[in-house]
């Protein structure tokens, strides 16, 4: 079971009686996009019984796809609260590009032709999205749209990508990286889509990285800042 955000596009249950996701692959996908939840939290946005949830969460804990922990969060009175988040098994189930032959192709061209090779090629691939990036862009000057336009391109990549709004800027979420195993073994991937998206979005506004996936963070976070 592939997980991507095109077959599940919403987190929301599906009507009954239509064909939809599976519970296992809705609350896979729910920690996936929104990070660790509790029992009852999982029942309540799939639109599940209390037992049901335990029942599907136990399934999964067997399958060694979620695990628990105690949550940060202030607990009530009581035993403190249990919540769930992805194994690195669970993180298995959504697209890696190949990432064993990624690493290995990487070595080899270090090993052949070097540092500058590999830069070389990180330089084509660049070329190669900014050339696509823009003329699907081509045209859009409102910074919204623009954002919007660009986060529908990464979803299609695989990066499972949406754009929100928070006080005057804008957040570009990446809840998955298609290319991980790539850009740990090899920085300049990164480097490189944080300066294409910088070219994508001009002189508009101003971007940053603010949490990053390959690094250990949960997903990757971009902030634009309308200048």
């Amino acid at each position: 079971m592939n997980l991507t955000s095109k077959h599940l596009e919403n987190e929301l249950p599906p009507e009954p009686g239509q064909a939809g996701p599976s519970t296992p692959e809705r609350i896979l996908f729910r920690l996936k996009t929104r990070g660790p939840a509790s029992t009852a939290e999982l029942a309540r946005e799939l639109g599940m019984t209390s037992e049901a949830a335990r029942q599907q969460v136990q399934k999964l804990v067997a399958e060694g796809l979620i695990a628990g922990h105690q949550s940060s969060a202030a607990p009530r009175a009581g035993r403190p609260r249990q919540d769930w988040d992805l194994t690195a098994a669970g993180h298995t189930r959504f697209p890696d590009t190949h990432a064993q032959l990624t690493v290995q192709l990487i070595g080899s061209i270090r090993q052949l032709f070097g540092e500058q090779g590999l830069e070389k090629l990180i330089g084509q691939r660049e070329a190669e999205m900014r050339a696509d990036y823009q003329r699907h862009c081509a045209g859009i000057s409102s910074l919204p749209k623009k954002l919007e336009k660009l986060a529908e391109i990464r979803s299609a990549e695989g990066y499972m990508a949406r754009v929100e709004k928070d006080g005057k800027d804008w957040l570009l979420l990446e809840d998955h990286c298609p290319i991980c195993a790539a850009a740990q073994s090899c920085q300049g991937f990164c480097r490189s889509e944080l300066q294409l998206f910088r070219e994508v979005v001009g002189d508009k506004a101003g971007v940053t990285r603010e949490e990053h996936l390959p690094s250990g963070g949960r997903r990757c976070v971009y902030r634009i800042v309308p200048v």
